[in-house]
């Protein structure tokens, strides 16, 4: 498949959240519901993207126990998530958990699929290792891990950097889609764009190279002084030799 771009709605309110879609337009049909959206509007938010028409990636990386995190992921299934996120971290009975809230709570029109976060792209090896308590450790390694306690919990997707993406695709194959935020534009080069609070950033291109079936972006587009051009930029790169 080729990758889809996402958009993260990252703002503090739904009003704000519908005026960017209005700008996209038919640019972008999918979008990144997070904490601070769903925080602020519940699941109106979710709603009004449906009904415009648009995917939505609910994206509450959801870390509970197996059975809340399967009401928890029941509910998002229900509501009209295309996608919903959960943290590998929380061991294969919530993942195989949450796996069956997304089949009990989806429609045959609106699968829901569970993505499992490995490694945030605001962590880089250092903040890992002190996370985990485990010194030295390799971002890559740990990514590989989590994702495969995801396949063997049927999880259909991971989530993971652009850095780990080959590595993940290499092992896995087409057994687990792979979304890869913290995508920054090509203007002035993936290493060289603007970091923000991320860690391992890569551009479209470079994602989708490495495997990713869908990409998050949120300030590189969302923030620039004209979304739309922003996102034809990124569309342009997708579509690149």
């Amino acid at each position: 498949m080729t990758a889809r771009a996402i958009i993260a709605l990252d703002v503090p309110t739904l009003d704000e959240a519908l005026r960017l879609v209005e700008t996209l337009g038919d640019s972008c049909r999918f979008y990144k519901v997070g904490s601070q959206l769903f925080t602020a509007a519940g699941p109106d938010a979710v709603r009004r993207l449906r009904a415009a028409g648009c995917d939505v990636f609910l994206d509450l990386k959801v870390h509970d126990i197996p059975n809340t995190a399967r009401g928890a992921v029941r509910s998002a299934a229900a509501l009209g998530a295309r996608l919903v996120t959960v943290h590998a971290s929380g061991g294969q009975p919530m993942l195989e958990a949450a796996v069956r809230g997304a089949e009990e709570g989806g429609t045959g029109s609106t699968p829901c699929d569970v993505m499992a976060v490995t490694v945030l792209t605001s962590i880089d090896a250092g903040g890992l290792a002190t996370s985990w308590g485990r010194d030295p450790l390799s971002v890559r390694d740990e990514v590989l891990r989590l994702a495969a306690m995801a396949r063997a919990a049927r999880v259909p997707g991971v989530v993971c950097g652009g850095s780990e993406a080959a590595a993940v695709r290499a092992a896995h194959g087409s057994a687990l889609s792979i979304l890869v935020p913290g995508i920054r534009l090509a203007e002035g080069g993936g290493a060289g764009a603007r970091m923000d609070d991320q860690a391992r950033v890569v551009t479209p291109r470079e994602a989708a190279a490495a495997g990713a079936d869908y990409l998050v972006l949120g300030r590189a587009v969302t923030g620039a002084p004209d979304p739309r051009v922003a996102m034809q930029a990124v569309l342009a790169e997708l579509a690149g030799p």
